[in-house]
């Protein structure tokens, strides 16, 4: 009986062992598994652009409009390509580089049935005037003509600046990317 017990008491401790020993080998396979995904197939699939903030720019012409030229559905269609629908149809160049103590303006000029809004955003967030920044805006019938003046310049005035028209049948917009230089008297 004795005996017994004792062969009892050996094989629970012995299968107690092997599931610890089962258990580890299945961590240490998780974890090798863990780290072949993270060191060899995830970075196959990303595609890494060191040193550059937001990739391509998208041309004057096509921003919002999807690959294909044309809409899933007629809604977006009709509301998108609407011929009363807001265009901007004069806009400052992409890239302006300003002179720190001097003056940057923007123009802005769009058309549309009923004539558009124009609103002015700095790197996404909507911009108003103040002492140093002032927005002047000429309402003609279907055309509105904007112009944002810095005056003057600081380096916090560096970054994208947006155009932003629109009325009830459509939006268009436009960006400007601006960066400083320094002129050395």
């Amino acid at each position: 009986m004795r005996l017994l017990l004792t062969d009892a008491f050996f094989f629970l401790t012995a299968t107690n062992c092997l599931n610890e020993i089962i258990m580890e080998k299945k961590k240490i396979f998780n974890a090798m598994v863990a780290i072949l995904f993270v060191t060899v197939i995830l970075p196959s699939q990303v595609s890494a652009r060191r040193g550059r903030g937001r990739g391509r720019t998208k041309s004057k012409v096509q921003i919002g409009l999807p690959v294909t030229g044309k809409y899933r559905d007629p809604e977006s269609d009709q509301y998108y390509n609407n011929n009363n629908g807001a265009k901007i149809i004069m806009a400052s160049h992409f890239d302006y580089e300003y002179v720190l103590g001097h003056k940057i303006a923007f123009l802005c000029t769009a058309r549309g049935n009923p004539r558009p809004q124009i609103t002015w955003y700095k790197d996404g967030i909507e911009i108003y005037s103040h002492l140093y920044l002032h927005v002047h805006e000429w309402k003609m019938e279907e055309t509105i003509k904007s112009k944002l003046e810095i005056d003057p310049a600081t380096q916090m005035d560096a970054g994208v600046y947006e155009c932003y028209a629109d009325n009830m049948y459509s939006i268009d917009r436009r960006s400007f990317k601006t960066d400083f230089s320094i002129v050395f008297d």
